[in-house]
């Protein structure tokens, strides 16, 4: 019967012979197994009493239904309701991709071409010495195939490697150009062209979406002054505050050189030796720590900015972006089995919604500070491990960001994508943020590498998302643009491109014995402490220190108590709670430290 069943579910759900050849290989494996099961049932039956639940024929339906579950799953998450009879399939738009397409080519497919658009008669038989015999080396089509295929891969980022992209719009919806000359904020009402990219920060390229790790959240906007990449996270702190730590740190959270494993000694080695990590530690552990997909979760530029005015006045500058989809996060337990089911989770939910045309928006917010503000803050407005806190320093709406357009293709418009925090345009420029010095260099540098010295032709990146960007810039690999017959010298008097006055930056002083200035005497753990008792409820208090003891239990007992000892700093009652769920987790640590002094 079950069997009968099995095939009339074939039926009803009208597959497609591809899909059909894979079912019947489903169903081998569902007869091999349900054969298996009458041994099974034999013998359980004669164990049994007569009241038992169990029933061959009840085994047999729970492996029809997984069986069929994890088909549906393979093929693009279709929903099976095994309620009635009636089968109901459903397919989500990034399943429907390839069928979209289809539609978009009118007529008949094109004519398959080699890679200098000759037409290929044949794609499936290489060409040999009889049938059974060796290639040849004339083959082109099978040499120009495999030695595109060999060169397929670039390297991927050394952080952020997996993430999602699309396109949309920013548009200005108040008035700030007392703050910013910067013509992007020109008017209410003004659209600028952008590309988002969102992505983990620790993973490969393959990894999963609703792993605990912060979000990147990076803004490319193509306004008439050139590009502006706003490369922030989906946090306003970060770990370190000098980026002579940022490569050790992000060290820590990739693989062991020798393992090749995630290793928690590592990772909480250096948390530990660096109390200054614990403020964004702790956004970690908590329930932000996992976002609801890339559009619950909110951006931050994270730096300080300077903002100049027409009349060259100056203000510093944080960006915000709130999420108008609302917070959502996702508990770890929840996040765990979607790991397994679905690592994509975040890219399909991003994909799905604006092919939907649920177009994800962000409100944009501004806080500013002035130069005397900054000259008298009780601790230094640049370090990119604290707040300002916006009590003192409300947020200013700006305008809306609207994602409104996938990628056509992912390589193209999301892998080839490069920001770099260095470009800015008149009326946005780096504040003395170490840590925003040290990416002024460092971004530019890795898609250099990643993509070659003219990555900026590539048609995601280019300015005024056009080849016309006109300078003295020559040659190099995949040089697309090269600029004609214009002078590559300057200056010149053949009417190459001249210099623009008008965008000249006010001075600024700077001050200070040049030396190697470690942190003295800073307050870590004040806004932490803040965060802990006035931000989480009680609810919230409880999962972090699930979340942390989770991790820290898989470290060394030193690592963990010197760990432990940074959060008593935090609160008391923190302190205690993590130090007696590590003991219940079998952790045998000894901890006396004080509560930090607010």
């Amino acid at each position: 019967m079950e069997s009968l069943k099995f095939l009339r579910l074939n039926r009803d759900l009208r597959l497609n012979v591809k899909r059909q050849l894979r079912l019947r290989q489903v169903i081998c494996t569902f007869s091999h197994q349900c054969s298996h099961s009458r041994s099974i049932k034999s013998h359980r039956v004669q164990s049994a009493n007569a009241n038992s639940s169990w029933s061959a024929g009840r085994y047999q339906s729970t492996l029809v239904e997984t069986y069929v579950s994890s088909f549906l799953q393979i093929n693009q998450r279709s929903i099976c309701d095994f309620g009635d009879k009636n089968i109901k399939m459903a397919r989500d738009p990034a399943a429907e991709q390839l069928n979209e397409y289809k539609k978009t080519v009118k007529g008949d497919p094109p004519v398959l071409l080699t890679g200098n658009g000759a037409p290929i008669a044949d794609k499936t038989a290489s060409i040999t010495a009889g049938p059974r015999g060796p290639l040849l080396l004339q083959d082109f089509v099978y040499l120009d195939e495999m030695a595109h295929f060999d060169r397929e891969r670039i390297p991927e980022r050394v952080v952020h490697a997996k993430g999602a992209g699309a396109f949309g719009h920013f548009e200005v919806t108040h008035d700030i150009t007392q703050y910013t000359k910067a013509k992007v904020f020109s008017k209410i009402g003004k659209k600028t062209p952008i590309a988002i990219r969102c992505s983990t920060v620790g993973g490969e390229s393959g990894s999963a979406d609703t792993v605990r790790d912060p979000r990147g959240f990076a803004v490319k906007f193509y306004t008439e002054e050139g590009i502006w990449d706003l490369v922030g996270n989906n946090t306003p702190i970060f770990f370190v505050k000098d980026p002579l730590l940022f490569p050790s740190f992000i060290h820590t959270q990739k693989r062991n050189p020798a393992t090749h494993l995630k290793d928690m000694d590592m990772f909480w080695d250096f948390l530990s030796l660096r109390p200054e990590s614990t403020h964004q530690v702790m956004f970690l552990f908590s329930d932000r720590g996992i976002p609801d997909g890339f559009r619950h979760m909110n951006g931050y530029g994270s730096h300080t900015f300077k903002l100049i005015n027409d009349q060259d006045e100056m203000v510093y500058c944080k960006f915000h972006y709130k999420t108008d989809q609302g917070i959502k996060n996702i508990l770890a337990e929840k996040a765990r089995e979607i790991s397994g089911r679905d690592p994509d989770y975040s890219l399909r939910d991003l994909y799905n919604a604006i092919a939907r045309k649920e177009y994800p928006t962000w409100t944009f917010y501004i806080q500013v500070m002035t130069q005397q503000q900054a000259d008298t803050f009780r601790w230094n407005p640049f370090d990119l491990t604290k707040i300002w806190p916006q009590k003192e320093y409300p947020l200013i709406p700006v305008g809306k960001l609207k994602l409104e357009k996938n990628p056509e293709n992912y390589f193209t418009d999301v892998e080839q994508m490069a920001f770099d925090p260095a470009h800015m345009v008149p009326g946005i420029e780096a504040s003395p943020d170490k840590m925003l010095q040290g990416r002024l260099f460092a971004y530019g540098d890795t898609a250099r590498y990643r993509l070659g010295p003219n990555h900026l032709q590539l048609p995601v990146n280019c300015p005024y998302k056009a080849l016309s960007t006109m300078n003295y810039q020559r040659d190099g690999f995949m040089a697309v643009h090269n600029q004609g017959g214009a002078p590559n010298y300057f200056p010149n008097s053949f009417y190459g491109p001249q210099e623009c006055p008008s965008v000249k930056s006010p001075p600024f002083s700077i001050f200070g014995d040049a030396d190697r200035y470690e942190p003295v005497n800073e307050d870590n753990f004040g806004q932490v402490t803040t965060f802990y008792r006035d931000v989480l409820d009680a609810d919230a208090k409880t999962r972090l220190v699930n979340n942390l003891v989770g991790s820290l239990s898989g470290a060394s007992n030193f690592i963990v108590e010197r760990a432990v000892r940074n959060f008593y700093q935090v609160d008391i009652d923190l302190g205690k709670r993590l130090s007696e769920g590590l003991r219940a987790a079998g952790k045998t640590i000894n901890v006396s430290a004080k509560s930090a002094n607010l």
